[in-house]
């Protein structure tokens, strides 16, 4: 489980300026460097190797990098305008977080300002021949940083924010935020099922917004100190607002209870991080769109639904559960519900659509194979579901080979 402080750090590392400003530091430690490194080369050494030259590279790299730099950011913001109107527009914050995209563009600011720093500090004459020499190695493997950075980013422009690889990024989240689950499918804590202890006070916060995150780790920390049991009441990705119970503690209730509430990372949107759910749910309104008759690409749709079957399908492996924290109780994250978020609006939405419908029935059929005791009672539920929605605007040809593939997912065991 992610701890505040890791959540800080991802988040700031995530950041364009964070990396640019490590270059200009970068800058700042080569010039004092410089000075100090200065001196004890052999005299000569700069005059002899071209370290006069300099001067004119950091010129010429400060003025291309900021033509790239400024090219590459609209480049980046017509990405996000393009997936947010033909994928959705939350698929634009993994894209915000493409760590590719990320790198180059801050290598390309973070550049700039090595630079530009660097001929402040030439201009003033206070750098010996063997000192610019110092700063010309730097600035040669800076050069080789932006020359490698370019290459990287024109093989990524390739594909960067095209329908396929937005879908690819919500998968891969997904199957991230599945996977740790897998591994503690209560966040480490214990498993709950039902209400909490009727005994147990409930505790509220003031904010409006969506779990993103729960620091399990500080939950823990405060019911060890205060010798309780805290019962989660919101996962991520609930919708909390005043008044909302968060958690229940059982044991004697503290007059602050705010140390537990500051245990929950509450935004105004849901995260991919700790939320499969969400993850899934941005599949389907991929799918929802592409199913529009104003985009009508059932082919996206059939694409969503495989993606859907393999990302569901981990749930089936076998897990362990891990108890990191073990004065916390956890519902589950059923199975159930991450069904319900990717199938009833691709059913609904392509109900229309033969090609589609016989998708879903074989994809449920597929689930329904891979794990029987997990997926069969479920699968045939939304067999039926969809099947009622289909019939009345289907072909009779077609409603047949859609009830023998539904007939097999009724006569699974």
């Amino acid at each position: 489980m992610i701890s505040k402080w890791r959540l800080f750090l991802k988040e700031l590392f995530e950041q364009l300026w964070f990396v640019a400003v490590l270059y200009a530091a970068l800058a700042l430690l080569t010039n004092a460097a410089a000075v100090v490194i200065g001196p004890l080369l052999p005299p000569g050494l700069g005059a002899s190797l071209g370290a006069g030259s300099v001067s004119a590279v950091l010129t010429i790299l400060a003025s291309s990098m900021l033509s790239v730099a400024t090219f590459s950011l609209g480049i980046m913001v017509s990405a996000f305008s393009g997936a947010a109107a033909a994928v959705t527009p939350r698929a634009t914050a993994l894209l915000k977080t493409d760590r590719t995209t990320q790198r180059v563009l801050a290598i390309f600011l973070g550049s700039f300002l090595f630079s530009l720093i660097g001929i402040i500090s030439l201009n003033t004459g206070l750098l010996t021949e063997n000192d610019r020499f110092v700063l010309f190695v730097v600035t040669i493997a800076v050069v080789a940083i932006v020359v490698i950075a370019i290459l990287r980013w024109i093989a990524h422009l390739t594909v960067f924010g095209l329908m396929t690889n937005s879908i690819e990024k919500v998968e891969a989240a997904t199957k991230r935020a599945i996977s740790n689950r897998i591994d503690a499918p209560y966040l480490g804590g214990h498993g709950h099922i039902g209400p909490p202890p009727p005994n147990a006070h409930p505790i509220t916060q003031t904010e409006i917004g969506y779990v993103r995150y729960v620091h399990m780790d500080w939950l823990q920390d405060v019911a060890s100190e205060l010798g309780c049991q805290i019962y989660l009441a919101a996962l991520p990705g609930a919708f909390v607002y005043p008044g909302t119970p968060i958690a229940y503690l059982l044991g004697d209730q503290p007059k602050d209870t705010a140390e537990i509430a500051r245990a929950f990372t509450i935004k105004s949107t849901r995260s991919f991080e700790q939320d499969p759910r969400f993850g899934l749910a941005v599949l389907s309104e991929i799918a929802e769109r592409a199913l529009s008759p104003a985009v009508n690409d059932p082919g996206t749709a059939i694409d969503i639904l495989t993606r859907a079957v393999r990302l569901l399908a981990l749930l089936a492996a076998p897990r362990e559960v891990a108890l990191d924290y073990p004065n916390v109780w956890v519902p589950a994250l059923t199975t159930a519900d991450m069904m319900d978020d990717i199938f009833p609006p691709i059913a609904r939405d392509g109900a229309a659509i033969f090609a589609v419908q016989i998708r879903l029935q074989k994809s449920l059929l597929a689930l329904a194979k891979i794990a029987p005791p997990l997926f069969g009672k479920l699968a045939r539920t939304h067999s039926t579901l969809a099947m009622e929605r289909c019939m009345p605007k289907l072909l009779p040809h077609e409603i047949t080979a859609l009830r023998a593939v539904a007939a097999q997912i009724q006569n699974l065991s």
